[in-house]
């Protein structure tokens, strides 16, 4: 039987290779036609469809395992594949082999007084190690997105979805076969050892560009102090709905509910409500009986729990907590200055919305908050680079660097400048 340490130099062997495979096929990938790499994800997008059943039986065997293990509904959720999140997942890929291919666009051009012309050009950014937890999807959109863009990925799956992950892996290198791509260009970490996770923020003797993390704080938090190479950053999803004096009733109740309830295990469901206090007694007690007959739990402010009884004391800790459950905690606030203050103290800078039909108000709102998504009259459940038009998304960057807001086939490049001249010297 092999001794701990065996198993570790294994594990750094076998990571250590990863990145020279990925690091190799990240030339030839950056060079690849956008046909090759279109027909490439058409071919991923059909060896998922026809794979269905397979994908499904392992699904199934890692979601045997979660409920063996206790795992949280929220996590359940996140985990489970069915027909229809299969088939999602193929249109997510057809979706991203649609888009403009961004490599080689000219994002600016210009020209010089000495004749120099200078062009600021989309370039891949290399190699991108993805790590996350539960989402088997993450797989499909993370690997079709980086090999648009132009890039080599490791991806590095939790644990819980390792037999999933697998399946649908292998319908991606089906299809970079299928085009003549290089088959490392997407790799799947075969391993849930932890320490491969650490190797990847090491950088894997520098054949990472880049670490995108995608899951709960503990992931989030290990990733930003370990990291050795640059990372986009996704913290809590801490959304906020602020429901102003100027918003209709009907509008508001309906946003509210589908911001908090369509699913409460993503990052983009509303973790805490704002009511204008000058509506109080107007709006206050209706948007509470509809989250309560919806199924959600409501940890009220103590003016809050005054007006509804029924509900649960909030105690400071409710107001920093993703819940990711059919939870919400509930304040009033003084008008938009009120809801921009608690935001500024409390939000994970993700995605808050403004339900309101006063134009001061909402601009107000919009400028002044400064979160990563702002929404004004529309469910917070809107925070995803599907819907953005990006095709997918490998998830919503909250740090203020390179990439904000969902992380698509754009914030997946770099740029190079190219300078053209006709025999010019400094003087």
């Amino acid at each position: 039987m092999l001794d701990h340490k065996t198993e570790e130099h294994d594990v750094i062997d076998l990571m250590a290779a990863i990145g020279d495979q990925a690091k190799a096929a990240s030339g030839p990938l950056a060079i690849a036609t956008t046909k090759q790499k279109n027909s490439a994800l058409e071919a991923m997008a059909k060896a998922i469809v026809a794979d269905r059943e397979t994908i499904l039986a392992a699904n199934a065997q890692d979601m045997k395992n979660a409920q063996a293990s206790g795992m949280a509904g929220s996590f359940l959720d996140r985990l489970k594949l069915d027909s229809g999140r299969i088939q999602a997942m193929a249109d997510g890929i057809l979706a991203i082999a649609a888009l403009d291919d961004p490599v080689g666009t000219i994002i600016a051009g210009w020209e010089r007084p000495n004749g120099l012309k200078i062009e600021r050009v989309r370039t891949p950014l290399g190699v991108i190690g993805v790590i996350y937890e539960s989402r088997p999807n993450v797989t499909a959109d993370a690997g079709a997105l980086c090999l648009k863009a132009g890039n080599a990925v490791i991806l590095r799956g939790g644990s819980d979805s390792i037999h999933s992950s697998r399946a649908i892996h292998a319908c991606l290198v089906r299809g970079l076969q299928s085009a003549g791509l290089p088959e490392h260009a997407i790799q799947l970490v075969p391993v849930s050892d932890r320490a491969a996770v650490g190797e990847m923020l090491k950088g894997l003797g520098g054949t990472i560009d880049v670490i995108i993390p995608r899951g709960g704080k503990n992931l989030i938090e290990r990733v930003q102090s370990e990291a050795r190479v640059p990372v986009f950053a996704h913290l809590e999803g801490l959304c906020h709905v602020y429901v102003d004096r100027s918003a209709e009733l009907d509008m508001a109740r309906a946003i509210v509910v589908n911001s908090k309830m369509r699913r409460t295990g993503i990052c983009g469901a509303a973790e805490t409500l704002l009511v204008d206090r000058a509506v109080a007694d107007t709006h206050l007690i209706p948007l509470l009986d509809a989250l309560s007959n919806a199924g959600c739990e409501i940890r009220a402010s103590d003016d809050v729990k005054k007006a509804y009884p029924v509900a649960m004391q909030a105690s400071e800790k409710d107001w920093t907590s993703e819940y990711l459950a059919p939870i919400i905690s509930v304040r009033l606030v003084d008008g938009v200055e009120g809801a921009i203050a608690h935001i500024a103290r409390y939000s994970s800078n993700h995605t808050e919305s403004i339900i309101a039909e006063d134009p001061a108000a909402t601009e107000r709102f919009m400028n002044e908050v400064n979160s990563a998504i702002l929404l004004h009259n529309a469910s917070t459940q809107f925070a995803d680079g599907g819907e953005f038009g990006m095709g997918a998304e490998i998830g919503i960057a909250t740090g203020k660097m390179h990439a904000r807001g969902p992380v698509g086939v754009e914030q997946l490049t770099s740029f190079k400048y190219k300078v053209h001249g006709h025999g010019q010297i400094r003087p």
